[in-house]
C-alpha cells in the first residue's frame, strides 16, 4: 500500500478498508493525516465554523445491573445510595438549564431491572407537558435494548412509543467498542454489538436522529477500533434517504480512575494527545458519510481538543451543565459558555451555538453565565 494512493481515495470520500485505515493510522505522518482530515472537513462542513451546545446530562437512575467495568457511577439494586430522580428534581434542573441558555436534557440512566417502558413514557410525557420547548436527547441503544427485553417488544415498537411520549433524538451511548470480544470484557451486561447497531437501524427507519460514539484506550486492539468505524459507516449507508441517521461521531478516551478495569485487570488509559488527534483525523477519513466529528474536551482537555479542530473535528460538543458518569471515572475538565467560545476562537475558528439537530441558535438573550466548580 502507498500512502499517496490512500490519501487520494480518502479525499474523494471513498470508503477505506480496515487495512487501509490501519495503515494510515500506523504509518502516516501526523501532519499529513491532519491535512487530509482537515481538507475533508472543509468539504463536508464548508461554513468553517465550530459548533457547540448547551445542555445538561441528567440521570434517571443510578441503579444498574449491566456491571460495566469502567463505570464508577452505578449502584446495584437495593444499595443505600441508589436513587430514581423525582419530578421536582427534574423541574429544578430544567429551569436552571433554561436560565443558563440550554434547550435540552441528555436523559440517561442505568439498566434498572424494574423500570420498563411505561416508566419512561410517563416520565417523558410529564416533562414535555411541563416544558414543551425542551428537547429530550434520551436513553441510548443499550437502555432501549434493556426495555425491549423487559417488555418482550421489538426495537421498532419500543422506539415508536418513546418517540410518541417525547423522545426527540437518541444518543450513541453504550457503544464502547462494537466488537463482542471487547464488550464481554468491559460491559458484559449490555447488549451485543449487533443489537446496538440494530437499535440504531430501527431508529433511522423511524427518522429518529442519532449520534455514535466510541470509547477507546482500554482492552481493544487497533483493528477492533477500525471494525467499529466500519460497522457505523455501514449502518449509516443503510439509512433511508430522508433520514439524517448519525448526525455526529464522538470518540472519547477511557477514564480509568478507580474503575474495576484498572483495579482488577490493571488496564489504564495510555492514550497520548497525539494518539487522540490521530483518532479524530482517522474518524473523519473513515466516516465520510457522517458529517460532524466531535472532539471530546471532557476526556482529553482543552489544548488537545483545540488541536483536533485542525485534524478534522468541527464540533466542540456541549459545555455539559451537569455530567456524572464519565466524571466519576476521573474526567476533570469543565467549560462555561464563555470559556468554550474563547477556546474555539483561540484555535482560529468562529464559535456557533447549535441545537441537537445541528441547527444554529442565537445566544439566548439574558442568559445567565453558569458557575463551574472545579
Amino acid at each position: 500500500m502507498e500512502l499517496a494512493d490512500i490519501y487520494q481515495k480518502a479525499l474523494h470520500k471513498e470508503f477505506l478498508s480496515t487495512d487501509e485505515g490501519m495503515f494510515l493510522f500506523e504509518e502516516a505522518p501526523l501532519a499529513e493525516l491532519m491535512f487530509v482530515a482537515d481538507e475533508l472537513r472543509k468539504k463536508q462542513v464548508p461554513h468553517g465554523k465550530v459548533t457547540w451546545q448547551i445542555d445538561r446530562n441528567v440521570n434517571t437512575t443510578n441503579v444498574c445491573v449491566a456491571n460495566c467495568k469502567f463505570c464508577n457511577f452505578y449502584r446495584v439494586p437495593g444499595h443505600p445510595e441508589a436513587y430514581i430522580t423525582d419530578i421536582d428534581t427534574y423541574k429544578r434542573k430544567i429551569e436552571e438549564t433554561f436560565r443558563w441558555g440550554g434547550d435540552q436534557l441528555l436523559l440517561q440512566g442505568g439498566h434498572h431491572p424494574e423500570l420498563g417502558l411505561s416508566f419512561y413514557t410517563s416520565l417523558f410525557r410529564k416533562i414535555k407537558e411541563l416544558y414543551p420547548a425542551l428537547k429530550l436527547h434520551t436513553l441510548g441503544p443499550p437502555e432501549v435494548a434493556h426495555i425491549c427485553k423487559l417488555e418482550k417488544m421489538s426495537h421498532h415498537d419500543v422506539l415508536v412509543e418513546l418517540r410518541k411520549a417525547g423522545m426527540d433524538s437518541l444518543p450513541g451511548a453504550g457503544a464502547e467498542i462494537l466488537v463482542d470480544r471487547v464488550r464481554r470484557l468491559v460491559s458484559k451486561g449490555k447488549c451485543s454489538s449487533q443489537e446496538w447497531l440494530d437499535v440504531m437501524r430501527a431508529a433511522h427507519q423511524l427518522n429518529i436522529t442519532t449520534s455514535a460514539t466510541m470509547m477507546f484506550g482500554h482492552v481493544e486492539t487497533i483493528r477492533e477500533r477500525f471494525e467499529h468505524l466500519v460497522k457505523l459507516r455501514e449502518v449509516q449507508s443503510e439509512k433511508p434517504a430522508e433520514a439524517k441517521g448519525f448526525l455526529a461521531f464522538i470518540p472519547w478516551t477511557f477514564q480509568d480512575v478507580d474503575t474495576l478495569l484498572a483495579k482488577i485487570r490493571g488496564v489504564h488509559n495510555l492514550t497520548t494527545p497525539t494518539d487522540y488527534i490521530r483518532m479524530i483525523a482517522i474518524s473523519r477519513i473513515m466516516l465520510p458519510n457522517i458529517v460532524n466529528i466531535q472532539a471530546s474536551w471532557l476526556t482529553v482537555g482543552k489544548a488537545t481538543a483545540q488541536l483536533c479542530l485542525q485534524a478534522g473535528a468541527n464540533d466542540f460538543g456541549s459545555i455539559m451543565l451537569e455530567e456524572n458518569v464519565v466524571s466519576a471515572a476521573g474526567a476533570p475538565h469543565r467549560f462555561t459558555a464563555s470559556g468554550i467560545q474563547e477556546a474555539i476562537r483561540e484555535a482560529g475558528f468562529e464559535p456557533q451555538l447549535r441545537n441537537q439537530q445541528y441547527e444554529w441558535r442565537e445566544i439566548p438573550e439574558g442568559m445567565v453565565e453558569q458557575v463551574i466548580d472545579y
